[in-house]
């Protein structure tokens, strides 16, 4: 019984040190599993990384314009135009598209998830296996990392066809180029002669030149004493013409002056002014404008506001028309002083009017006065 017993005691310590060893084992394989699996799992993240998400977008378009018409001995304005690129898929040109980016919790669990779990988080069954494919699980994800790389490998197998396509026309243009070359060359030997003959002729044109600058010498001194002659007559009559316009200004000025007299004398017959002391200032601002202007005769007719004329002349018109002077602008004028035009002076009075004749006075014109220039105290 005793030897009975000492061989069950050392039959499970043989069976528990196998035991033992089995679970060091097992061990040993679930490390190097785990370590495989996160090995797996960061390189699907990185691979990932690297495989574009979204498609190009394929309705732009490139445009190279290349001249088409025949190269002749004529200026053509609007060539024939041809677009190189007409057929070129430029989308694939696009980069830094958007990637899968699954390093993030959600997507790494997603990632470890080989089974359809149920609501209870139990593996779905398919059969007697449990199902691995659908919503939720590393299936999903690679299958969507599949698609996308059989769509970046035919992006990269399109893009081989279009530069073997590019190249075809880089050569065509090439073969262009050198075609056309030759007929440059040839082109400018044709113009290396045509220019000696030109320096030929243009020698044998200055010869003839020189000739007729001596024949011209004689002539330019027979015609400089007809000039000179000329030139007197012309001198003679440009001071007559300019005696002339001088006598008109000052026939005009007279019949102005005549005119302003008969106007203060037939003032002065109707009583003349009334008494009163003539102010010395009124309040700044518009005052008028301009109805009527003489730039040449250096006078301007300017009708005053009914507040104007009351500042000027009192409230009942007694005061005599103060010697003033007013700005005049004209809105919208851009002048170096802005709006800005020239001042004037108060000279006479319209008797029942609010007419004033007023100097413009010229070392303060900006531009030309005109009608509608408003009147303004400052």
């Amino acid at each position: 019984m005793n030897k009975a017993l000492h061989v069950l005691v050392y039959f499970f310590l043989i069976i528990a040190g196998v035991g033992l060893w089995l679970e060091i084992e097992l061990n040993a394989m679930r490390t190097l599993l785990t370590d495989r699996n996160r090995m797996q799992e960061d390189y699907l993240v990185k691979i990932a990384a690297t495989i574009e998400k979204v498609e190009p977008n394929k309705d732009v378009q490139a445009e190279i314009r290349k001249d088409v018409s025949s190269v002749e001995a004529k200026l053509v304005d609007n060539p024939e135009m041809e677009n190189v690129l007409e057929n070129y898929n430029y989308y694939l040109e696009q980069a830094n598209l958007e990637t899968f980016k699954w390093n993030d919790d959600k997507t790494r669990n997603q990632l470890r998830m080989v089974y359809v779990l149920d609501a209870e988080g139990k593996p779905m069954m398919d059969g007697d296996r449990p199902k691995m494919t659908g919503h939720g699980t590393e299936d999903e994800l690679l299958s969507m990392l599949f698609e996308a790389s059989k769509s970046m490998q035919t992006k990269l197998n399109t893009t081989r066809n279009e530069l073997a396509e590019l190249r075809k026309k880089l050569e065509q243009q090439i073969n262009e180029l050198n075609r056309l070359k030759p007929e440059a060359r040839q082109d400018k030997v044709t113009i290396v002669e045509r220019d000696a003959k030109i320096a030929k002729l243009e020698a044998e044109k200055a010869d003839l030149e020189n000739q007729i600058v001596k024949i011209k010498a004689q002539i330019d001194e027979l015609n400089a004493e007809i000039t000179s002659l000329k030139d007197e007559v012309a001198t003679a009559q440009d001071e007559t013409e300019a005696a002339k316009d001088e006598i008109q200004k000052k026939e005009k000025m007279i019949e102005n002056l005549k005119k302003l007299l008969a106007e203060a004398l037939a003032a002065q017959q109707t009583g003349g002014p009334s008494r009163g002391t003539a102010v010395t200032t009124i309040a700044v601002g518009d005052k008028g404008r301009i109805v009527t202007v003489d730039n040449e005769n250096m006078y301007a007719v300017v009708e005053f506001t009914p507040e104007a004329m009351k500042q000027l002349k009192g409230d009942d018109l007694s005061h005599p028309l103060p010697n003033m002077e007013f700005g005049v602008k004209r809105i919208g004028f851009n002048g170096p002083a802005g709006e800005f035009t020239g001042r004037i002076r108060l000279r006479q009075e319209v008797k029942g009017k609010n007419y004033v004749i007023c100097d413009v006075l010229g070392q303060w014109e900006q531009t030309k006065l005109e009608v509608g220039d408003v009147v303004y105290a400052d």
